[in-house]
């Protein structure tokens, strides 16, 4: 089945140091065994991903005119991704993290929204959307519900199966602020923080059930080691993740999300979906970067056809 994908919004590039126990005081050094530069944010490191899957992909959006926006551009073009839709903005930089990332493979994160924030709905190429199979946006918080709205909509009249992603965290207090996109959603790919601190809902599935009140077709929402929850009106199904050696969960919500959408252009099942959102997940999880890993979409199925997976919580 032809997959055609434009993954809107985020492009953020990644600059990480492992492993990093602690912030030397003063002008104290440390070394460390890896910095590593990779293409990430919402809309590009899902596009990556979708790439390897064997989705046709292109990224639009916003960066700078700057080396990193080169960097950032040049990277994902290696990897397959279509990049002749995002924009160059002269008066801004290129979003742009550090990660120092902790021996158990997590990290804070230290960011600059940069062009990011310079990207609206005047901006996208609604024409280009409506030819393309999915719309995935990458955080839609960044221009608020009323601006992605005139975005999905549209895409969502055309018969174009509509996405997002979040960047922000569930403490943000934003679910009013993205609530007029929800309507044009056919899927919210979020993680359970997100979920929970969003809607102040006791449980993930109440909280899941408070979007798809608001017009959210399908909930699916990462777990990290408990895996992932699907929930829509009329199932709620738990996938576990998969066993391997974490050695940075950098991008992994992003790979999660490009492993679901695959499955969706697919024509597979939700659990199934599901299941190759946790394998691509678990492949990126294994090396640094959101870029990590030279693997396709056999080798995504070939690993949830076989590694052994977490226990549920």
């Amino acid at each position: 089945m032809s997959q055609s994908v434009i993954a809107l919004g985020a492009h953020v590039f990644d600059v990480l140091v492992r492993p990093v126990e602690a912030i030397p005081q003063g002008q104290g050094a440390v070394l460390v065994d890896q910095i590593q530069f990779s293409p990430a944010g919402t809309a590009a490191g899902t596009a990556l991903t979708l790439a390897k899957l064997g989705a046709t992909v292109r990224t639009a959006g916003a960066v700078g005119t700057d080396a990193i926006g080169d960097l950032l551009l040049g990277m994902l073009e290696a990897q397959g991704v279509d990049t002749s839709l995002v924009l160059r903005r002269h008066d801004t930089q290129t979003s742009a993290s550090v990660l120092p990332i902790r021996p158990d493979g997590s990290r804070p994160a230290f960011h600059v929204l940069g062009a990011n924030l310079a990207y609206g709905p005047d901006d996208a190429p609604l024409t280009e959307i409506a030819r393309a199979t999915h719309l995935h946006m990458g955080a839609p918080e960044l221009m608020g519900g009323d601006a992605a709205a005139k975005i999905l909509g549209p895409a969502q009249a055309a018969d174009v199966v509509t996405s997002a992603d979040l960047l922000a965290s569930g403490d943000s207090g934003l679910f009013d602020w993205i609530a007029p996109a929800l309507p044009y959603l056919n899927h919210l790919l979020a993680n359970e923080e997100q979920v929970l601190g969003l809607t102040g809902a006791a449980t993930l599935e109440d909280g899941a059930r408070r979007f798809l009140a608001e017009g959210v077709g399908c909930v699916a929402t990462t777990r990290g080691a408990s895996g992932a929850l699907v929930v829509t009106a009329d199932e709620v199904i738990s996938v576990p993740a998969f066993a391997v050696e974490v050695v940075d969960t950098s991008g992994c919500g992003d790979a999660f999300s490009a492993g679901f959408l695959r499955g969706l252009g697919l024509g597979r099942p939700l659990r199934e979906c599901a299941v190759l959102g946790c394998a691509a997940a678990a492949l990126v999880a294994q090396g640094l970067g959101s870029d990590h890993g030279d693997f396709d979409l056999a080798a995504a199925d070939a690993l949830a056809a076989t590694a052994p997976v977490l226990e549920l919580h």
